[in-house]
This record gives C-alpha cells, sequence and structure tokens, in this order.
C-alpha cells in the first residue's frame, strides 16, 4: 500500500512537471508568433511604401525630368530596400542594422525627391503628386506604428524567454532573442531647420 501511494506522488509530481514545461512551451511559441506577426506588418508597411515610389517617381518625372540624378537615386535605393530580407524567427542584431540601413537610404532619398519638388510650384499643386505625398506620409507613421508593435512584441518574448526558470525550457527548445529596432545613429540630436 505504501509503495503504490508514492508511485501515485511520483506520477502525480511528474504529471505537474510535464504539464508546467508544456505551459511554458506553448507560451514562448505563442510569443515567438505574435514577433512573426508584428514583423509582418512592419514587411507589410514598408511594402507599402515601396508600392507607393513608382508612382510618386511617375508623377514627378513628369515635372523635374532634368532632376533624374534624384530620381534615381529613389529607384536605386527602393531597390536596394526591397532585397534587404529579414527572417522574423532569428531576428539577429547585424540583420536589423542591415534592414535600417537600407531604409535610412531609402527615407533619405524620398526626402531630397521631396526637397526638389518645392522647386516646381505646378507639380506641388498636382492632386495626384498631393494625394501621394499624404499617403506617403501616412506610410511613415504606419511605418512607426509597426516598428514599435513589434519592439514591444519582441520586448516580451524576450522577457519571457529569460526568466527563470523560462530560460532553462527557452534554451532547451533553442528560443533566442530577439533584435529590436533602434534608432539610426544620429537620431538623437535635433535636425536643424533654417528658412
Amino acid at each position: 500500500m505504501k509503495k503504490s501511494v508514492t508511485i501515485i506522488i511520483v506520477i502525480a509530481l511528474l504529471a505537474a512537471v510535464a504539464f508546467w514545461l508544456v505551459g511554458k512551451y506553448n507560451a514562448m511559441v505563442s510569443a515567438d508568433e505574435n514577433v512573426k506577426t508584428a514583423w509582418a506588418q512592419v514587411e507589410n508597411q514598408y511594402q507599402r511604401r515601396s508600392d507607393l515610389i513608382p508612382n510618386l517617381v511617375a508623377t514627378v518625372k513628369g515635372y523635374a525630368a532634368h532632376e533624374s540624378q534624384v530620381l534615381e537615386s529613389v529607384v536605386a535605393a527602393r531597390a536596394k530596400a526591397t532585397q534587404v530580407v529579414v527572417d522574423p524567427s532569428k531576428t539577429s542584431q547585424e540583420d536589423m542594422a542591415a534592414f535600417q540601413a537600407a531604409q535610412g537610404e531609402l527615407s533619405q532619398a524620398l526626402g531630397r525627391l521631396l526637397a526638389v519638388t518645392e522647386n516646381y510650384p505646378d507639380l506641388k499643386a498636382n492632386q495626384n503628386f498631393l494625394e501621394l505625398q499624404a499617403q506617403l506620409e501616412g506610410t511613415e507613421n504606419r511605418i512607426t506604428v509597426a516598428r514599435n508593435a513589434f519592439n514591444e512584441s519582441a520586448k516580451k518574448y524576450n522577457q519571457l524567454i529569460r526568466v527563470f526558470p523560462n530560460n532553462i525550457v527557452a534554451s532547451c527548445f533553442g528560443f533566442e532573442q530577439k533584435a529590436y529596432f533602434e534608432a539610426e545613429s544620429g537620431a538623437e540630436k535635433a535636425p536643424i531647420v533654417a528658412f
């Protein structure tokens, strides 16, 4: 009788540990999927911006044909930005830095393009251009929101896999930390606006 009680207690303890382990594993998988979903939204917004650029360039090209160097830099930066791909299941700091650098180049090229358009009053009054510019501004805001959501999701995931005893489960099953979006170098300095 005493031996059967001991066996039942051991089985109950093993079952409790197994249920705990399964629960932690499932929580980590769920958090990992949330990071992937958040990353997909970031990519979705960058794709939206990328899709708007040919329309914007075509609209500006009609008015500013001799600004071909600026237009070419936007097209080249867009091509480069669409080639940099990050695997959301293995977001390393290096991958994120390369992705951010490519997207930063595209942002700078777009900034130069929008600055050039200031020289063309007819273009600034063109309804297509105004609509594309508004869509681009909206997309930039959406990108910021998506990046913040990704960072929040990555933070929750990283916290989950780093706390004890979850870190033991995470290391056993190969869950690794996710990289964050970080501000570009020099972003801490306020831009100088001169009129």
